[in-house]
């Protein structure tokens, strides 16, 4: 075991979704179009955003956070899942590992918190909308944005610096992209601290954000309730809804993963395509499709362009 450690734990080989070559074809078409999705529609959200003034309010400038981390997110694994699709050579080596592990699970960590905070945002709009620019000031924003940004990258070094301690049995990853509960499933030694560790992290990172978000939630719908006008229960739920739909789809794949790192099947190959492609894609979809201010922007620019020409 000593010497397997020494000698060829430089490189790792990533075993990837599928050895058919037809599936891998599939796979690398399907990843492609998701991250090209992902890329432009993020992207597009932050100039339209960017471009239109009255669009610069704290839901916006969560928004944009959002669609940052979202392209940077999948910008951490797509290219690798690309490669290893297709490629004969599907080895990584360890320092290429362990940067993509690092900045994937910062990143994801910090969308679970953010996603947290947007939830805070749509409880003070509705439910204390009197008060809502003294809650929501430039400075709590500020800070709001920075706290999930420092507690994902600090969460990230210490789960990746546990994690490359473990010994391995095997330099082949059974996944298609470095991540920390593969790497606890192969490891022949000791994983204790690393499952304990995981599971605090998951615990208080996840499980916080969701109960911020659930209380949040609970006193929004609470207060639409007793909104007597059935469309200003419509317009009040519908600010909240996109949301409300992302918040379900990444917590409930992610806490999934991370609460239960041992487990060894399919479904653990599966679920991460969830959260770490389609969220990502979906998110600017859900935040604007429903946003008339969103869409007036855009509408109102492809107008322009087509004026001057």
């Amino acid at each position: 075991m000593d010497q397997f450690n020494q000698t060829t734990s430089h490189t790792f080989i990533l075993l990837g979704l599928s050895s058919s070559p037809h599936l891998q074809v599939m796979f690398f078409l399907l990843f492609l179009i998701i991250y090209f999705m992902t890329i432009s529609g993020n992207f597009l959200l932050i100039v339209i955003v960017r471009m239109n003034p009255t669009l610069h309010s704290p839901m916006y400038f969560f928004l944009t956070n959002l669609s940052i981390i979202d392209i940077c997110f999948s910008s951490s694994i797509a290219p690798v899942i690309l490669r290893n699709t297709l490629a004969k050579d599907r080895s990584i080596s360890l320092i290429g590992c362990a940067t993509q592990m690092y900045f994937s699970l910062a990143l994801g960590s910090t969308e679970c918190l953010i996603l947290a905070v947007m939830a805070y945002d749509r409880f003070a709009a509705i439910c204390r909308p009197l008060h809502y620019n003294t809650i929501m000031n430039k400075t709590v924003c500020f800070y709001m944005a920075a706290v999930p940004w420092s507690a994902g990258f600090i969460n990230s070094l210490v789960q990746v610096t546990l994690t490359f301690q473990l010994p391995f049995c095997t330099c082949h990853i059974n996944h298609y992209f470095c991540e920390v509960p593969a790497f606890i499933r192969m490891s022949c030694g000791d994983t204790f601290l690393n499952q304990l560790s995981l599971f605090i992290a998951a615990g208080i990172i996840g499980m916080c954000s969701f109960l911020l978000t659930l209380t949040s939630y609970l006193h929004i719908i609470s207060k639409i309730l007793k909104i007597t006008s059935s469309q200003g229960r419509q317009k009040s739920f519908s600010t909240c809804a996109s949301h409300l739909t992302a918040v379900t789809l990444y917590y409930g794949t992610s806490l999934f993963i991370y609460l239960r790192p041992q487990k060894h099947t399919n479904v653990y190959k599966v679920l991460p395509i969830l959260y770490m492609t389609v969220t990502p894609m979906l998110n600017p979809f859900l935040y604007s499709i429903r946003n008339k201010d969103v869409n007036n922007t855009l509408i109102n620019q492809l107008k322009r362009k087509k004026g001057q020409y």
